[in-house]
């Protein structure tokens, strides 16, 4: 997704003569490589700050510029080691609003405990909804993250969320590939409507999997493939994917109905451990993910291929820094924030 043009910051941000307040863009260890990307964007320094972890695991946190008076965005993905990353981003916002910063903005490119966003059997945690406290408590004054498991996650904290989508980036990158015969599919009705404004961006028909996971193991099982899949090219599309598991069954029931090309795209590619051998040998033959998460259990499928959403963030960030609306960053219909 190229930059919007008016969005790009002339004069530093970060200088004392912003009359939005100067701003300040920092990042936590779990995202330092976005965050640099997201500043080189801004056209301004990464601040200067540093994270230590002591032998017994405590983290250590310390600002290394004033910030008082300033607007401050934390850039922290809560991805793995997750419950570690996710203390690091509640010292962070302890730190600045000690620090007497005007406004703290938790900026979280992936949210992984947005998949624990309901109560849907006895005896379990909402963990989205404990993480939301947890991320207000601290002192957040608002965050901004990218695409949430559920949307209505918005919803779990009193705060405003800032909620960007990697869909006009991977349209983008998908658009300039002018595959024929193109087909969208969602691996599951869960991310139907994600898929339909995908198809729509797209100018192409969606097809929809019947997928069913049975135990809490990360397996899933295809059902069915709801659709005409025969002699078209196939682009499979998801939020997330840990294992690659859905992706390849989806793939290979829609080879079984005669499918040509699979493609898959997904916001977070987090991959665990064994996933790049399962994606090698499926039918997958390409798998483009964004830059959200930085952390690798092994390296990377020879099929991946990683885009940015440096500039999207970059445009969010610059937008709330200026109290400008970000639905600008929004080019398909109906979404606006």
């Amino acid at each position: 997704m190229s930059m919007d043009k008016s969005l790009i910051c002339t004069d530093d941000p970060s200088k004392k003569n912003d009359p939005y307040g100067e701003l300040k863009v920092f990042a936590g260890s779990s995202s330092r490589l976005l965050g640099q990307a997201i500043c080189d964007r801004l056209g301004m320094e990464l601040a200067k700050s540093e994270t230590m972890v002591f032998s017994e695991g405590n983290v250590f946190v310390r600002v290394l510029e004033n910030v008082r008076g300033r607007d401050v965005f934390i850039i922290q993905g809560i991805d793995y080691p997750v419950n570690d990353n996710l203390v690091e981003l509640l010292f962070w916002i302890d730190a600045f609003k000690r620090a007497s910063a005007t406004q703290v903005t938790a900026v979280i490119p992936y949210f992984s405990y947005a998949k624990g966003d309901k109560k849907d059997e006895p005896r379990v945690s909402i963990r989205a909804r404990v993480c939301a406290d947890c991320v207000e408590a601290a002192g957040a004054d608002r965050v901004l993250t990218l695409d949430l498991h559920s949307p209505q996650i918005q919803g779990f904290f009193k705060i405003p969320v800032d909620h960007l989508f990697a869909m006009p980036v991977l349209v983008d990158y998908f658009r300039s590939k002018q595959i024929p015969d193109l087909v969208v599919a969602a691996p599951d009705v869960g991310f139907g409507k994600q898929a339909y404004k995908f198809g729509e961006m797209m100018d192409c028909p969606v097809v929809f999997g019947n997928k069913t996971r049975r135990r809490h193991d990360e397996k899933a099982e295809m059902l069915d493939v709801v659709g005409q899949v025969d002699g078209k090219n196939v682009l499979i599309v998801d939020d997330f994917t840990i294992t690659g598991g859905t992706l390849i069954e989806m793939a290979k029931e829609c080879k079984r109905r005669g499918a040509r090309d699979i493609y898959a795209c997904v916001s977070h590619g987090v991959f665990s451990k064994g996933s790049a051998a399962k994606l090698e040998k499926s039918p997958i033959k390409e798998l483009v993910l964004t830059d959200t998460i930085e952390h690798r259990f092994e390296p990377l499928a020879s099929c991946c291929r990683v885009v940015s959403i440096a500039g999207l963030f970059a445009d969010a960030i610059i937008s709330i820094h200026r109290r400008e609306s970000v639905s600008r960053l929004f080019n398909y219909r109906g979404e606006t924030r």
